[in-house]
């Protein structure tokens, strides 16, 4: 049909007209909120980068998760700051953990909110890799141990979905192995399977205290560069045992979501990171755009990619924009 036997515009006539045929549709329960948790009491530190987000102390991070629980987000995924780090990041699995005492204290108070945690050495390493160090090298096999002992004390601390983010080659096969043998086979394992090595994560490692104390992830997060590596990547960890995939960044790799999810039949993932955000956030602080309209639109854009799931540190306000 050609112009102007058809006339597109006859159904952009009024907002009940577009409702009608819009073709995405975002929704609170696509939404998973970040939040960093930190020891001490009624402790609610800024993080600088990150306008609205804050180190919280368990008491203040379960008031935040009760507000998203209130707003209809089904899920927070928890981020721990520990108290102290070492050359093997021993408090990452450690029972007394930060994220473990979380997790417990979450599913005390709110039950029925999903609790995902991120399973990482990074934030609890002195090196601030995500995995074992030997001089210079990320010993890939010697972190696989360590790893899945982590995604294991979450699950007994409750976690109902543990989310790798390491990259190392192997490890959700290790989880899952380690939650099957200790009657945790119900515990889902959210992989971040097509995670590239990208600038776009700043302001989290300034928030995660993350940041590596020598050289950088590229010898086990992807090439920006690279998609048919994606698909690869994604469909190893599914052959290892994934129960949803993840990509991360999202904004900058909407291509690789959209392959990604016409190549699988599991639930995708997409993490909307601290970056997009902080861009955002500094534009609208200064008159450049419309801060929530842009939101929306980028999480829009994120979900017509194909992604049915989305991390973002905008869930709570895009969550109240939705309600409203």
């Amino acid at each position: 049909m050609l112009f102007p036997d058809y006339r597109p515009r006859r159904l952009r006539q009024s907002e009940n007209l577009r409702r009608m045929i819009r073709e995405t549709q975002l929704s609170v329960n696509d939404l998973i909120l970040p939040l960093f948790v930190i020891a001490g009491r009624d402790v609610k530190n800024p993080i600088p980068s990150m306008p609205g987000h804050f180190h919280l102390s368990i008491d203040h991070f379960l008031k935040t998760a009760q507000q998203a629980y209130d707003l209809g987000i089904p899920a927070v995924i928890i981020f721990g700051i520990p108290e102290k780090k070492d050359a093997l990041g021993t408090e990452a699995y450690a029972d007394n953990g930060i994220v473990q005492k979380a997790t417990r204290a979450l599913k005390e108070k709110l039950p029925d909110l999903v609790a995902i945690t991120d399973v990482c050495l990074c934030q609890y390493t002195e090196h601030g890799h995500c995995g074992v160090v030997e001089g210079n090298i990320i010993d890939n096999d010697a972190s696989l141990d360590l790893i899945a002992r982590t995604a294991l004390s979450h699950a007994k601390a409750g976690a109902d979905m543990v989310a790798p983010s390491d990259m190392m080659d192997g490890r959700i096969g290790e989880i899952r192995e380690i939650l099957d043998e200790n009657n945790l086979n119900q515990v889902p394992i959210m992989s971040y399977a097509a995670k590239y090595c990208s600038a776009y994560y700043g302001p989290f490692r300034e928030a995660a205290d993350s940041a590596p104390k020598f050289g950088d992830r590229r010898t086990y997060q992807m090439d920006p560069a690279n998609a048919l590596e994606a698909i690869r990547e994604v469909t190893l960890d599914i052959e290892e045992g994934a129960d949803i995939i993840m990509v991360k960044p999202a904004l900058a790799y909407l291509d690789i979501i959209c392959r990604v999810r016409e190549e699988i039949d599991l639930p995708v993932a997409a993490y909307n990171v601290s970056g997009e955000f902080s861009m955002v956030k500094a534009a609208a602080k200064l008159g450049w755009i419309d801060g929530s309209k842009v939101m929306m639109e980028t999480l829009t854009a994120i979900k017509r990619a194909g992604a049915d799931l989305i991390l973002t540190y905008f869930a709570i306000e895009a969550a109240q924009v939705l309600q409203s």
